[in-house]
């Protein structure tokens, strides 16, 4: 008789189906002091204060984990706050989120900033929280100190963020930033567009996603990251291309990798959900930057993924208030750039994966074993001995329409709203803790976490 079969734990999953780090198995899963601490098969005879065990249409996946979430908190709590964001995201299946650096006040770019992050995430987090840093213009000295107190890595604009206090790196101080972040192998995830070919685009303006979608081209992604991936080589730093929407970036990626450049790479489900010739006039709940795009692109996305050139799929939530999407008047130009999607991700992947013959358990790698691997964030991604016990079940044949007045996030907006999307998050655990579903805990139980 094995250790575990004879060993007690304080939970025990039960599953017929279960995504685990080697693909769809079933199994039972001991749970001890907040740590998975026995995998074994599902007939297996485990000792435990509580069993759960699995319906017949549920499937085990371990918590998911998005590194590209906005906050806003403190500062913008109008726009989201860590009590509502962290609750969407538990909804979601979202066990571990890490926060970006800028849309709240002050943006995460010195260490007095984290600090108040910190405070203000400290009795609201829902999930487990992590924090990325700033690299902006007059920031390099600060550097150092923020690797230090535990970010995941530094964000940085090479064209204006859209918020003043965070301001975006020209060319020669991207270069001194990544020659800085080398010395203690840190890593620069990046907002790729180019603020020149931008500059020189058609203005954006109207109602129409067209004339929205020509003020954002795709050469404005390829110049950018062609620059990225040169500084990088020359560089040897480690560098992440966020949010990828345009597909003619993937050949120079995969070029860049074969030849040993530490580049990676994350598209959005939106990017991968929608495409520009479905948005209808007006709808800026759609606009996002850099922007969705047409099917062909999305297409190439989904291969780009297949192939492995795509390491990951996070949300980029980035949430605003009704008034900033200007509803009434419907002008691209002038509305805020921004998806709110945190608690939809997994539904939304999984719809669009399994129509074109992905499996769950390839959902599950992008969605969180390759998140937590590439931002460091240790314990999360899989179904494993010494992993913490973060779970979502989910009910992959079950359906329902996205109404977003029944959304967690703080503002009723979403382009997902009226979409049929495949996949039920029914119960989500963190560290062996329910936090959605019947037994429910009502305080919040994430922790602050650091590289």
């Amino acid at each position: 008789m094995s250790e575990a079969a004879t060993a007690t734990f304080d939970v025990v999953f039960r599953a017929r189906r279960l995504i685990g780090p080697n693909g769809e198995t079933s199994g039972s899963v001991g749970v001890r002091d907040g740590r998975i601490a026995a995998v074994e098969p599902f007939d297996a005879q485990l000792d435990a204060a509580r069993t759960i065990e699995l319906a017949a249409d549920e499937v085990l996946l371990p918590g998911l984990v998005d590194t590209h979430v906005h906050v806003n908190d403190p500062g913008r709590t109008e726009w989201e706050g860590f009590d509502t964001a962290t609750r969407a995201a538990a909804a979601g299946g979202v066990t571990t989120i890490i926060d970006m650096p800028l849309n709240s006040l002050p943006p995460t770019i010195d260490t007095g900033a984290l600090e108040i992050k910190r405070k203000t995430a400290r009795e609201k987090a829902h999930v487990d929280v992590g924090f990325w840093g700033g690299a902006v213009h007059g920031n390099l000295g600060e550097l150092r100190g923020l690797h230090e107190a535990g970010v995941f890595g530094f964000k940085c604009f090479l064209l204006h963020s859209g918020v003043d206090e965070f301001p975006p790196l020209n060319p020669a101080e991207l270069d001194e930033a990544l020659r800085e972040l080398a010395r203690y192998d840190a890593m620069m995830i990046v907002h790729a567009e180019d603020s020149d070919a931008i500059e020189h685009a058609p203005t954006a303006h109207g109602e129409t996603y067209g004339d929205f979608l020509n003020s954002r081209p795709r050469g404005a992604e390829n110049v950018a990251i062609a620059q990225v991936i040169e500084l990088a080589r020359r560089i040897g730093g480690r560098v992440h291309i966020l949010h990828l929407s345009s597909s003619d970036a993937l050949p120079m990626i995969a070029s860049a990798r074969a030849d040993g450049v530490k580049v990676t790479v994350e598209t959005c489900p939106h990017y991968l959900s929608f495409s520009a010739e479905e948005v209808p006039d007006g709808a800026t709940q759609f606009k996002c930057c850099p922007p969705i795009r047409e099917a062909r692109n999305r297409e190439l996305l989904w291969q780009g993924l297949a192939d492995g050139i795509i390491d990951c799929v996070v949300s980029d939530h980035s949430p605003c208030t009704p008034e900033l999407k200007r509803f009434d008047i419907g002008d691209f130009g002038v509305a805020w750039g921004g998806v709110s999607s945190l608690q939809l991700g997994l539904p939304a992947v999984w719809t669009q994966a399994r129509v074109r013959g992905h499996s769950l358990a390839d959902v599950v790698q992008w969605m969180s074993r390759k998140p937590a691997e590439l931002a460091g964030v240790h314990r999360k991604g899989s179904i494993a001995v010494g992993q913490d016990a973060d779970f979502c079940v989910f009910a992959p044949d079950a359906a329902f329409v996205v109404d977003v007045d029944k959304l967690h996030h703080r503002n009723p907006v979403s382009p997902y709203h009226g979409r049929p999307l495949a996949g039920v998050v029914r119960e989500t655990w963190l560290r062996g803790t329910q936090i959605v579903g019947p037994d429910a805990a009502t305080a919040p139980q994430g922790n602050l976490l650091t590289r």
